[in-house]
């Protein structure tokens, strides 16, 4: 079935003179094609919690049930994730990252054209489960490509610019919602309107990425570089096993379950604050449409310096311990999380601000253990590796931020929700401090499974 997706094969190397040259056109191409293929990828991830509010007040569902609903996308995308990175491992990313991408736009035009879409909780379950495994496709050829074309000491400005990538698409959906309602008076607009931008950005993504260097004739980027990682050898440029990469490389990775476990508790906060943010600031503090959707925006967007920021400070303060730098912004993030929560209504301002407080700080955790997760396994495993970690954030951390946020609220008010995140912040940090010992890049996969 994805023998289409199969690796590309080793071209004939090329002159020496061409290699820098090639490298350097190459790998500004191949990051424009991740970049804005994933940020694609995130014009179709979180298009339900703005229709929420409407599918409340126009067809009478609970919180609950829509809560039950979108935790298909977690459910899905957390299965997908680590499933289609094992694939992903052993596929071309130019081919892989699109076609995922077109599916999701399949999906999204469906909620937006077809009536029936929304006319029961079980549709809806179905057809955001299929979005979900579809956007598992997107950060496994995404981490598999970066570790091919950039080496180790490279890695950490790169990946966290990388990861700015799904704050632009996702803080695009409220202003493409907004545009989308003004044209049609249609709060459908949320789904259709970014599905047709991210057809094109499919088609951006194929024309610009490349499989590996070796595909089009260069040599290793280790060797391009003079960039090896410990226990580097020739064995780290073979394609590895299914069996290999998942028992010698993820299973028996120490350090790697501990980040998967933190990751279970950044990603309750982080969804549990994103998912319900349209709502909550509806209900809870009175916010017109215009204006939680503009918070929508500001939360993603705020994602951006944020998470530059904490890849700047694990590479340059904390000198690449990325335990510790993600203990610290999630310290500051739950002073934030308090704010947002116990501020009274009828101050905006102040909620604007701990919102974008929230979305500045919470996506460098975040990043922080996508590329712990890549530096922790062989560069042929990344994909399998950080797809673990995405297991456990989206079918513990996410899931729990879709489904039991929904009947916290329901049942126990928003009180009861803020206290799940709280909770959320302190036991992420407790699963960070084993980390702390792990202070430079296991590329090798040894000392991790030491």
């Amino acid at each position: 079935m994805f023998a289409f997706f199969r690796p590309a094969a080793h071209q004939a190397p090329l002159p020496d003179e061409r290699v820098d040259s090639t490298y350097r056109r190459l790998r500004w191409q191949i990051f424009a094609g991740i970049f804005f293929g994933y940020a694609g990828y995130y014009l179709l991830r979180k298009n339900f919690s703005l229709a929420m509010p409407y599918l409340i007040e126009e067809e009478g569902y609970t919180r609950g049930q829509l809560g039950l609903a979108i935790s298909a996308i977690a459910i899905a995308y957390g299965l997908s994730k680590f499933l289609m990175g094992l694939v992903s491992d052993r596929s071309n990313p130019r081919y892989f990252l699109p076609f995922g991408l077109l599916i999701s736009a399949g999906v999204m035009f469906i909620f937006g054209f077809a009536h029936w879409a929304t006319s029961s909780v079980a549709i809806m379950f179905v057809l955001l489960f299929i979005n979900g495994w579809a956007q598992g496709m997107g950060w496994p050829p995404s981490g598999r490509t970066m570790v091919h074309w950039w080496s180790q000491k490279e890695r950490g400005g790169v990946v966290s610019v990388w990861n700015v990538a799904h704050n632009v698409g996702g803080g695009l959906i409220g202003p493409l919602f907004l545009l989308g309602l003004g044209w049609t008076n249609d709060w459908h607009a949320a789904f259709y309107v970014p599905a047709a931008v991210a057809v094109l950005v499919a088609v951006f993504a194929f024309v610009m990425m490349r499989d590996t260097p070796q595909s089009v004739g260069l040599p290793p980027v280790e060797q391009y570089k003079n960039d090896y990682p410990e226990g580097y050898d020739e064995s780290h440029e073979q394609e590895f096993s299914a069996k290999q990469i998942f028992v010698e490389y993820v299973l028996r990775n120490k350090l790697l379950w501990y980040i998967a476990l933190a990751n279970v508790f950044v990603y309750l906060l982080r969804y549990g604050v994103l998912d319900w943010a349209p709502t909550y600031l509806k209900e809870a503090k009175h916010f017109s449409v215009d204006t939680t959707s503009w918070a929508y925006f500001f939360y993603e967007w705020a994602g951006i310096p944020g998470t530059l920021l904490c890849g700047w400070m694990s590479d340059k303060i904390f000198r690449g311990n990325r335990g510790l730098t993600g203990i610290v912004f999630m310290a500051l993030v739950t002073v934030a999380t308090l704010v947002y929560w116990l501020n009274p209504p009828g101050n905006p301002t102040i909620d604007m601000i701990a919102l974008f407080s929230i979305g500045f700080l919470i996506y460098g955790p975040v990043m922080l253990v996508g590329l712990q997760a890549l530096e922790l396994a062989p560069k042929k495993a990344a994909g399998t590796a950080a797809g673990f970690t995405g297991l456990f954030g989206y079918l513990g951390g996410s899931v729990a931020a879709s489904a039991a946020m929904g009947y916290t609220v329901d049942h126990f008010g928003w009180d009861g929700g803020f206290v799940m995140l709280v909770s959320a912040c302190v036991l992420a940090i407790a699963f960070l401090i084993p980390t702390l010992r792990h202070t430079k890049a296991a590329s090798a996969g040894r000392e991790a499974t030491a």
